[in-house]
């Protein structure tokens, strides 16, 4: 016989093999196309920096506006702050995953693209009642594009011209976290491996009819590979008002790290003579080690909750963009705000947590709103963001684990000065499964 949380570990890995066989990306028309490999989406403003940031916290969490700076919870694992794995009291298997849809906007025009893919695995494991630990993997940025303009002379000396943007892949994070509580106070750090490879091509090709025999094209091409050792502070007070009422006060830090960045940039160009093709490689910049530095972010947040039936917060983040910077590519901090932020605030309620009876009063709702400012900048313009989100935890019969929901609804950019708005819809779908491990038998 299974044991009951083995048979749920076993839906989980078959539902994720499922989804990621099922998972598609669309768009409208046009080149403006997602990829279905990559699980991206197509979106204009991935050709800049590390491309979207993206937000790994679990389904939980997503549901409640993000406010993660004072958030703990016995039977789920808060990643973005570590200092709440202290308060574990079971260990906490989570997957995540997340599809969305977005319409992109701009002079007049708009196409819509989509994307489905993992957004999270963590295992965490409560040590004794002071201390856990927790395993994590989830993605820190995403970068797909595919766009295309049209140059006419005298700009282009070759004519009307067609010059096409694709870019593609993105940033990783695995990591290892602890946490130890003393008193009402507890701490924690996040330590691991950051990860990933960004490429970027232009290529220019003339569609004037006279050169169709004599067609000339050319490719810029460069490839990103980057990786090191990245990790993450965290701190929480938290403090028994009465039996009832607890209020938590938490925040997070990273300073300044640097990434190892292997680099490589080249052009290469092609002539049809009709009969013949002929290509060459003229500038090709060889291996370039460099150093890629994220930017220094603080969160700070604070929380006031009643045992089992709600808790409502308020958080806020920022990070220094201005301390963004690569050694081996000059253009990558190109169109980067000097600095962004994100206030958010959220809740959840609990009809009644011991209602055998009735399972919709079992079931956790949640809500949150939030607005803030993205890290690029265009046209003297810092593209703003907000939205709203909703959620709920669907609790499985006789257990605390979990079925997650939430829903995110928000607009990222503006249309003023010419800019590109992007408005977007991402759910999200979260199970997490809740054992007691490393426990003495009292009884065979």
């Amino acid at each position: 016989m299974f044991h009951p949380h083995t048979k749920c570990l076993l839906i989980a890995l078959l539902i994720f093999v499922c989804f990621n066989a099922a998972a598609q990306t669309t768009a409208s028309s046009g080149t403006n196309t997602s990829n279905p490999l990559t699980g991206n989406e197509n979106n204009p403003y991935n050709k800049y920096g590390i491309g979207s940031l993206w937000n790994g916290n679990n389904t939980v969490l997503q549901g409640m506006g993000n406010i993660t700076s004072a958030f703990e919870d016995p039977y789920e694992a808060n990643t973005d702050n570590p200092a709440s794995y202290s308060f574990l009291k079971r260990t906490t298997f989570e997957v995540g995953f997340m599809a969305s849809t977005t319409n992109v906007s701009a002079l007049g025009a708009s196409y819509s693209t989509g994307t489905a893919t993992l957004n999270y695995l963590n295992i965490g494991i409560p040590v004794n009642k002071n201390a856990g630990i927790c395993f994590g993997f989830k993605p820190y940025s995403r970068a797909y594009y595919s766009l295309v303009d049209t140059l006419f002379a005298p700009v282009s000396p070759l004519g009307e011209t067609i010059r096409s943007y694709n870019g593609s892949g993105g940033l990783n994070y695995a990591f290892i976290g602890a946490a130890y509580r003393y008193k009402e106070f507890s701490v924690g750090f996040n330590f691991g491996y950051m990860f990933g490879t960004i490429q970027r091509n232009t290529d220019v090709s003339p569609i004037d009819s006279n050169l169709t025999n004599k067609g000339f094209t050319a490719l810029y091409s460069n490839y990103d590979r980057i990786g090191g050792l990245y990790w993450k502070g965290g701190l929480m007070y938290e403090h028994q008002i009465n039996p009832e009422y607890t209020i938590r006060a938490g925040g997070t830090v990273t300073i300044k790290q640097n990434l190892s960045e292997k680099y490589n940039s080249f052009q290469t160009s092609n002539y049809n003579y009709g009969d013949t093709l002929v290509s060459d490689t003229v500038a090709n910049s060889g291996q370039l080690d460099g150093k890629l530095r994220l930017p220094m972010s603080v969160s700070l947040g604070v929380m006031l909750a009643k045992t089992s039936k709600w808790s409502v917060g308020i958080d806020y983040a920022m990070t220094q963009w201005s301390g963004f910077q690569s050694s081996a590519d000059a253009t990558v901090d190109s169109f980067i705000a000097s600095s962004s932020y994100k206030i958010s605030v959220g809740g959840e309620y609990t009809p009644d947590i011991n209602n055998i009876r009735s399972y919709t009063s079992r079931i956790t709702y949640r809500f949150g709103l939030y607005y803030g400012k993205d890290y690029m900048t265009f046209q003297n313009t810092q593209l703003p963001v907000y939205g709203f989100t909703a959620g709920a935890s669907l609790p499985f019969r006789r257990s605390t684990s979990h079925l997650h929901t939430s829903i995110d609804v928000g607009r990222l950019g503006t249309t003023t000065n010419n800019l590109i708005q992007e408005t977007y819809v991402r759910f999200s779908l979260g199970i997490s499964f809740n054992d007691l491990w490393f426990i003495k038998r009292k009884y065979d």
